[in-house]
């Protein structure tokens, strides 16, 4: 089987097991958050956390609630990793360096998985499994939270409640990504993914040396670690190493885990608003640029041109054989239109154009289809943008969903894009401007510069993957990108829900013959367009110093 056959199979499959999930899943994930029922583990849990499911939470009390919980778990996950020698299963690792710690507890809790460290020599079992995946499964519960409270918003009318954030946190980590996150892995352990909680085994090479082949408990943390979006490997090489990633049926499950719920979620949206046609045209959007981003790393990565690659027959620098250049392309466009940041294989290795579309695909806002929940609140703020351009070609004031889209709506759409183009250029800006940034790059020139604009999309859109050329454990870095996670997860998140509690407090206006019709390929059109627009405007001159500079 040709590598072109065997990507085209790949993609095939995904594409058929996510069109048979997305309606069931859908419409589950719309019960779920709908219902007013609440499970007898449920109730327990609140009773012990004193919390009163019945009640509803006005936006500024939902938002204060997010931000204190991730708060708590950022001190938690950095007290964790700082008291390591003290908890079981350290294996002999010392505590955690104070940067570092503080970096990833920041990385786990905002969804973005940034590591800078080596994770089969730096942590423990107990800090991966009590630490790092239980904020895997609680940041994307984040995630979905809010991207419901979101959808209230253009739901509810004249009411100052968006619902309960400990109710929906909890709902979306138990009902949904729990028992998923179960299931599956137990597949991927079927499959040949590690599950163990010895911290290696030993072995003898082929000139009769002893070494020590790392083990993990690999499958717990894989399911998780891509269906809520996270990214974070518990072995240094990710999901190019052979136990969390061994052979194409794997590949092709964490794929789908990586895609269900954001593309599920457009289902859920649609069903919530009433109107199934809602989702259908944003899903439709997701899927034009997901492909057209994948076209072009695909076809950028089989275009043999360097003296190394046709030495070789293909671009094979930095890909496993077990996946090859079709599968690899696959995974990088997947994980970085979403904000999952897994990778199968050397981002850096990537062509110039090869590794300026999974870039781009960050720059976009990862809305394509995005992370757990990000992607769907993402994009609705775009297509807030997009009617608030029409209104103005057209001249009347903007509307969306039946509610009116004045200065206050339009401001917090406009801070929540803002968030992430500001973190990126700045922080690139400042840093290219270092002299010590030059020692840290592992290329010089077009592609020294995409490795620093590459890691500030990748913590500001809350991604994780990175170009491996850049060393990124200097002061600088670790504190700028952690500053970058903070800003680039929880400005939009505040202003999301400022702006559901803005649409939730007014009345729903009747559709007339001027309103613009936001179900057909007229609107979808135009929200792609937008979503372009908005990233060529602000990224251009950075891309063509960068990736399109390399590519020429």
């Amino acid at each position: 089987m040709t590598d072109l056959t065997a990507g085209l199979i790949q993609v095939g499959l995904l594409l058929v097991a996510l069109a048979v999930v997305y309606r069931p899943l859908g419409d589950y994930l719309a019960r779920v958050f709908s219902s007013e029922k609440h499970t007898r583990f449920e109730k327990g849990f609140y009773k012990l956390v004193r919390v009163d499911p019945g009640s509803e939470q006005r936006w500024p009390t939902y938002a204060a609630g997010v931000l204190g919980f991730s708060l708590a778990s950022i001190v938690l996950l950095y007290l964790l990793q700082r008291l390591q020698p003290l908890l079981p299963w350290n294996f002999g690792r010392g505590a955690v360096s104070p940067a570092v710690a503080f970096n990833t507890a920041v990385s786990f809790v905002t969804n973005t998985n940034w590591q800078s460290y080596v994770p089969e020599t730096t942590m423990g079992h107990f800090v991966q499994m009590a630490g790092l995946t239980v904020q895997n499964f609680l940041s994307a519960g984040v995630g979905l939270a809010v991207a419901i409270a979101v959808a209230r918003g253009f739901v509810r009318s004249r009411t100052d409640r968006l619902g309960n954030f400990w109710v929906d946190l909890t709902r979306g980590t138990i009902r949904v990504l729990l028992p998923m996150a179960f299931v599956f892995a137990i597949v991927l352990m079927a499959l040949g993914v590690v599950q163990s909680l010895h911290s290696g085994v030993a072995v003898t090479n082929p000139d009769g040396s002893r070494s020590t082949i790392a083990l993990a408990p690999a499958a717990s943390q894989e399911t998780i670690k891509e269906l809520g979006t996270n990214g974070g490997g518990i072995f240094n090489a990710n999901s190019a190493h052979p136990f969390e990633n061994p052979n194409a049926w794997t590949n092709l499950i964490e794929l789908f885990l990586i895609l269900v719920v954001p593309v599920s979620l457009t289902r859920t949206f649609g069903k919530l608003v009433g109107n199934k046609k809602q989702g259908y045209v944003l899903l439709s959007v997701m899927g034009v640029l997901w492909a057209a981003m994948l076209a072009v790393t695909w076809l950028s990565e089989a275009m043999t041109t360097s003296p190394a690659a046709l030495a070789a027959g293909a671009n094979l620098e930095g890909k496993e054989q077990r996946f090859g250049l079709s599968l690899t392309s696959i995974f990088a466009d997947t994980t970085t239109g979403t904000s999952t940041g897994a990778v199968n294989g050397a981002h850096d290795s990537l062509s110039g154009l090869g590794g300026g579309a999974p870039l781009l695909n960050m720059l976009f806002g990862e809305i394509s289809p995005g992370g757990v929940g990000t992607g769907l609140y993402g994009i609705l703020v775009l297509a807030i943008i997009a009617m608030f351009l029409a209104g103005l070609m057209v001249g009347r004031t903007p509307e969306y969903l039946g509610k009116k889209l004045g200065k206050r709506e339009v401001t917090c759409a406009a801070l929540s894009m803002l968030a992430m183009p500001t973190v990126v250029l700045i922080g690139s800006g400042i840093a290219l401007m270092l002299p010590d940034t030059v020692g840290a790059l592992g290329n010089g020139g077009a592609h020294g510069l995409s490795e620093v604009l590459y890691g500030y999309a990748s913590t500001g859109n809350n991604n994780g993957s990175a170009f491996g050329g850049l060393t990124a454990t200097s002061d600088w870095f670790q504190s700028s990108f952690s500053v970058a996670m903070l800003i680039g997860r929880f400005v939009p998140i505040i202003a999301v829900l400022c702006l559901a509690g803005s649409l939730a407090a007014q009345k729903k206006v009747p559709e007339t013959a001027g309103t613009l019709p936001t179900t057909g390929p007229l609107f979808g059109s135009m929200l792609t367009g937008t979503i372009v627009l908005v990233a060529a405007l602000t990224f251009i001159p950075a891309l063509a110093l960068g990736p399109i500079a390399e590519a020429l």
